[in-house]
């Protein structure tokens, strides 16, 4: 099990980046791999913090996270002689420098501009290529420095998703458990306790989340960075990643205009616990509560995607286990949950 070595949360913690670089004695030389709006809004200022501690730093713009992106920024990575990368952006941009650090053999410090998922600190990367979505295995970030000063300036959807991407753990969790039952798959108590805490700490505090107020920001990004550490602890996405992500992926393969990926898997995870027979109306009103979608309308998307995303789903990654079973759902079955759930209507 491979986790960070130091965690920064706060507010203005950002100055404290090339302490932290120092601290992990990294070589003089790196790089920052962030994105054209979140150069002007972090990036720069990153920079010139790492200058300030001595550290030669090249700038590298990343775009789309692909696996040709991927490619051209290890390309420009190894031409500028870096020895460590700082991800300074969104999800995109660090699951480019997280896998572009995997494959040169150096280490990166996570430093998001932006919370809409819980890839701030896992050691899995989504690519996206011909419009399918790719899990691949990456790097754990030596160092994660979460500015909430900066994190507070993105728009509140962004949090409003990772937060609901955390909350989607719950079926997660109960989807491992229904493998390790059924078919003796490998089972963390551990990472599945990890998992099921940063989904109740999001529950608990839906009421405290909200728009314009930086606390929000501090409220959810610290059981973010506990669910990608659940990952690092499984050694897989499983106490993350179940039918709702399913749900989320087939989504983004049928539907004209798919959603953030947190609001699909929240939606998606309101229909999978009622398959489970838990308590699904609970997570609903946690979903209402922050401002996150609840409906196929909410997404943006018609109902008849949310039906064939549900028909689809189980065919993603047949290998992983849910209670989507091996046969999925029939058209009729799909219809009548997420109708019955209030997806539909």
């Amino acid at each position: 099990m491979v986790f960070p070595r130091a965690v920064l949360a706060g507010h203005g913690v950002l100055s404290e980046l090339g302490s932290m670089c120092r601290q992990f004695d990294f070589p003089d030389r790196g790089a920052v791999v962030t994105g054209p709006t979140t150069l002007e809004l972090a990036g720069r200022r990153a920079v010139e913090i790492l200058g300030e501690s001595k550290f030669d730093i090249a700038t590298i713009l990343a775009h789309d996270a692909t696996s040709v992106e991927v490619d051209r920024v290890l390309g420009e990575v190894r031409a500028s002689g870096a020895r460590f990368l700082i991800a300074v952006g969104g999800g995109s941009k660090i699951d480019i420098a997280k896998v572009a650090a995997a494959r040169a053999h150096i280490p990166f410090v996570s430093v998001p501009t932006s919370a809409a998922h819980d890839g701030i600190s896992s050691p899995r990367a989504s690519l996206r290529d011909s419009g399918k979505v790719t899990s691949e295995a990456a790097v754990v970030p030596m160092g994660i420095l979460a500015d909430t000063s900066v994190i507070f300036q993105a728009p509140f959807r962004l949090l409003a998703s990772g937060c609901a991407d955390v909350i989607s753990n719950s079926t997660a969790v109960l989807d491992w458990k229904l493998s390790a039952r059924l078919r003796n798959e490998e089972f963390s108590s551990s990472a599945a306790t990890l998992a099921e805490y940063a989904t109740q700490e999001i529950m608990e505090h839906a009421s405290l989340i909200k728009p314009n107020l930086e606390e929000s920001a501090w409220i959810a990004i610290r059981p973010m960075i506990v669910a990608g550490l659940a990952m690092s602890v499984a050694g897989s996405s499983r106490p993350c990643s179940g039918s709702e992500h399913l749900f989320s992926h087939a989504l983004d393969l049928v539907a004209a205009h798919p959603s953030l990926h947190g609001e699909q898997c929240g939606v998606g995870a309101i229909m999978m616990m009622y398959l489970h027979g838990g308590d699904w109306k609970r997570i609903r009103t946690a979903l209402q509560t922050i401002g996150a979608p609840v409906t196929a309308r909410e997404l943006g998307i018609t109902n008849d995607e949310v039906v064939a995303a549900l028909v689809k789903a189980h065919t993603i990654r047949p290998e992983r286990y849910t209670i989507l079973g091996d046969n999925g759902l029939t058209r009729e079955a799909a219809e009548r949950l997420a109708s019955t759930t209030g997806v539909i209507s």
